[in-house]
This record gives C-alpha cells, sequence and structure tokens, in this order.
C-alpha cells in the first residue's frame, strides 16, 4: 500500500490527497490545475500559514522576515535556491512579519531572518541569522 499525503496547494491552499511516489512526478492541484509545487518560497498571509503548517504531510521551513531588514533581503536569493534542492519533500515559505505580525507573536520571533521548521503543525526546530542556500539545505537535512 502506498502512503497518500495532505499536500496545500501554494496557488488556491487547498488541501489535496497525493500518494508520496508521485511527490517526484510534479503533481498538480486537484481544484485549480495549478502545480502543487513550483521551486520557489511561497509566501504566506494570516489565512495561508494556518492551512499549510497544520495541514500538510511534509514539512514547512518558513522565513520569518521584514522589507526593512538587510540580511532578510540578502538571504531571499539563497532561500529561493534551496527551495529549488529541497522540494517536493519539504515546503519552504516566507512570512513577512511587518504586514502579518499577529502570526509570528505566538512563535516568539524575536530576530529576522528566523527560519521556523513545522512538521506535522508543530515546530520542530529553528535557527536564526541570514545562512546561504547550501547552509539551508545542510541545516534542513540535519534536523529531518
Amino acid at each position: 500500500m502506498t502512503e497518500s499525503l495532505h499536500i496545500v496547494c501554494p496557488h488556491c491552499h487547498t488541501t489535496n490527497r497525493v500518494q508520496a511516489a508521485q511527490l517526484g512526478s510534479q503533481p498538480d492541484c486537484g481544484s485549480c490545475h495549478q502545480p502543487l509545487f513550483t521551486g520557489a518560497p511561497l509566501a504566506l498571509d494570516a489565512t495561508s500559514f494556518g492551512k499549510h503548517v497544520q495541514r500538510s504531510h511534509i514539512p514547512v521551513l518558513v522565513d520569518f522576515w521584514a522589507p526593512w531588514c538587510g540580511p532578510c533581503r540578502q538571504m531571499a536569493p539563497a532561500f529561493a535556491q534551496a527551495a529549488r534542492a529541497l522540494e517536493p519533500q519539504v515546503r519552504l515559505a516566507k512570512l513577512d512579519t511587518e504586514a502579518h505580525p499577529q502570526v509570528a507573536v505566538p512563535y516568539n520571533i524575536r530576530s529576522i531572518p528566523t527560519m521556523v521548521l513545522f512538521q506535522g503543525g508543530r515546530e520542530v526546530a529553528r535557527i536564526s541569522g541570514a545562512l546561504g542556500a547550501a547552509d539551508i539545505e545542510r541545516w534542513v537535512r540535519s534536523v529531518l
């Protein structure tokens, strides 16, 4: 029996059931028919954050950042590169703490950039400070 996973669409935020063996074959959303994996970080807001973190069966790495933060902007290309390398095993997403502070507050985000890895709706690891793509990938793989 193959394992069925819940994958939240990055476009319409509908939860899809995908066979684990099919993750690498570029599955589409059953609702909006867009790709479930884009190889790019997903911008989250207050509504989509909960859907992706709580419902997704794959780990979700969230970069808590702000537009005025120099190190955050400096790390953005590396985070995008890490998304291409880690998908479809891990969803990478970004949350603008300036636009959505109510989402960041419960997670005690004290400095940015801070990356928090969620699995099964719970925080499993976090790291603060700007990292390069290889370091992001290495850190994620080491904690999973």
